[in-house]
């Protein structure tokens, strides 16, 4: 038997208040009230005791119950009872079942009601947290439109209507004013749930909302038809923008500038006047850069692939335009591109190149004991090094003007002598410097890897063993190696610690010989 109370449709109707009010689900409201009331109960008959609060969803009447636990041996009269006295009271209770025994309604006093009002306003704030949560992580990646709150110390609070979110000093766009009951459009870029509960982080300053708001104002993005590739900004002041299209129908640049300019105009209004460049994205990264530059023109590229490099040769007098300023051009269209540029006026790239012309012949002219007119005919034919020439075929030297067979093999022979005596050169500086000539043998090794050992004093098999691979990237550090070849090497190193085979192999003990 459960005493209740008279029916109270008054608290049905506060949980209909609440939950209207709140946005969040009736049933957790009543939750909270229930909780409120359990509370109240315990702090009356005491907290050591299992007491329990059920409110009718239909009648609003309130129901209080003590629950004991009934078991073989009782250790706690409080939450426990023997199952013989509980077959007295209610026949037919097992063990591990509970008897539920009927409390009288409670009075709540003020203190037991200001206890009760903190639960159900805490389990409110709770819910109403998660339902936030749940609503705004699914936004993220999205624009939303938000009124000025607060301002405090360049930091600002914008309220969202169901939730408040914080647009950083740093996400703000420099130089923007913003006030309270200010509208204000933002990019969500992170939701995080944290104790204190859900926090929106949103940013004016982002590359996304840029992209975002072209795909707002051009039906073109926001249907497929053009992509943004890429996009680059210095907030506040200009950014550049990559499209492209796969219809070939469309002028992806056109569409997004729009009829006398009026859709790139409505994203620059939004961004205080930020200056929007429109660029066509090629496949081909030199045609990319190209357009990347604009509106500097582009004498001449040279790309570096390996190391994603790129040099820029424009004419002197579109030197300043091409870097912009402050470099912001230049720094722009790296970002955009990928790639890292250098930028150089055509006087500087002709003297670069004379100043490389005179470096590789006097090179030659040392090494291979030739004239400087030998030494200017192999440069001009693109030979760079001695070892070129010390390999390369007898018909490609010469089918140079002025070379025949006999001249060719000489200057073949020639070349690999001088190899011969650099490399021996430096094995002997390496071995003056004390190092072993065991490390040679170590992979991925080279001379210049063995002169940075011996400067370091890394003399021996053991000192590589003892270094940790984070060390020997320490050490090498310019020698573009990885981790693995790191570990590689040290491993190699080590080898001769665990069995009785010498890790010099009988090839080095001849050359050391």
């Amino acid at each position: 038997m459960q005493i209740t109370t008279a029916p109270r449709p008054e608290m049905i109707q506060v949980a209909d208040a609440v939950a209207r009010e709140k946005g969040i689900d009736k049933e957790e409201v009543l939750e909270a009230m229930e909780q409120a009331i359990q509370k109240a109960g315990k702090a009356k008959y005491g907290p050591e005791h299992d007491i329990r609060a059920e409110i009718n969803r239909k009648t609003g009447e309130i129901g209080l119950t003590r629950h004991r636990e009934v078991v073989e041996e009782v250790e706690d009269d409080e939450t426990q009872m023997s199952l013989k006295d509980a077959n007295v009271f209610q026949p037919g209770l097992e063990i591990g079942e509970f008897f539920v025994e009927p409390l009288p309604p409670i009075d709540l006093g003020r203190i037991a009601a200001q206890s009760a009002k903190q639960v159900i306003v805490q389990k409110v704030r709770d819910s109403e947290r998660k339902r936030q949560y749940e609503e705004f992580k699914d936004k993220k990646g999205e624009i939303v439109t938000g009124l000025v709150k607060r301002v405090e110390y360049g930091n600002v609070t914008v309220d969202l209507g169901r939730a408040e979110a914080i647009l950083r000093r740093d996400e703000v766009i420099p130089r923007e004013n913003l006030r309270n009951g200010d509208r204000v459009r933002a990019y969500i870029y992170d939701v995080r749930e944290e104790p204190r509960g859900p926090q929106i982080f949103l940013s004016r300053t982002h590359p996304i909302f840029l992209a975002k708001l072209f795909a707002q104002e051009v039906p073109e993005i926001y249907d497929g038809i053009i992509e943004i590739k890429s996009v680059a900004r210095d907030p506040g002041s200009r950014a550049k923008i990559a499209v492209t299209t796969q219809d070939s129908s469309v002028d992806p640049v056109g569409a997004c500038v729009g009829m006398r300019g009026s859709r790139v105009q409505a994203v620059v209004g939004e961004l205080q006047g930020e200056k929007i460049d429109i660029i066509l994205w090629s496949n081909e990264p030199a045609t990319f850069l190209v357009n990347a530059l604009a509106p500097a023109e582009v004498a001449k590229l040279l790309l570096d692939e390996d190391n994603h490099r790129i040099e820029v040769v424009v004419p002197d007098d579109q030197l300043s335009l091409a870097i912009g300023r402050r470099g912001q051009n230049v720094r722009l269209a790296s970002q955009l591109s990928g790639w890292e540029i250098d930028i150089m006026t055509e006087a500087e790239e002709s003297d670069r190149r004379s100043e490389e012309f005179k470096t590789r012949s006097q090179r030659f002219i040392e090494a291979l004991d030739v004239e400087d007119v030998i030494a200017h005919l192999l440069v001009s034919e693109g030979f760079t090094a001695v070892e070129e020439v010390a390999f390369v075929d007898s018909d490609e030297l010469t089918q140079i003007e002025g070379f025949d067979e006999e001249i060719a093999e000489e200057l073949k022979a020639r070349a690999v002598d001088a190899l011969e005596t650099e490399k021996q050169a430096v094995v002997d500086q390496r071995r003056a410097l004390g190092v072993t000539d065991d490390l040679s043998q170590l992979p991925h090794m080279t001379d210049e890897i063995l002169m940075r050992f011996g400067e370091n004093k890394v003399l021996t098999l053991d000192d590589v063993g003892d270094l940790a691979g984070d060390e020997l990237l320490e050490l090498l550090v310019g020698f573009a190696m990885t981790e693995d070849e790191a570990n590689e090497i040290i491993m190699a190193a080590r080898a001769h610690w665990f069995d009785d085979e010498p890790v010099v192999e009988a090839a080095a003990e001849t050359e050391a010989e």
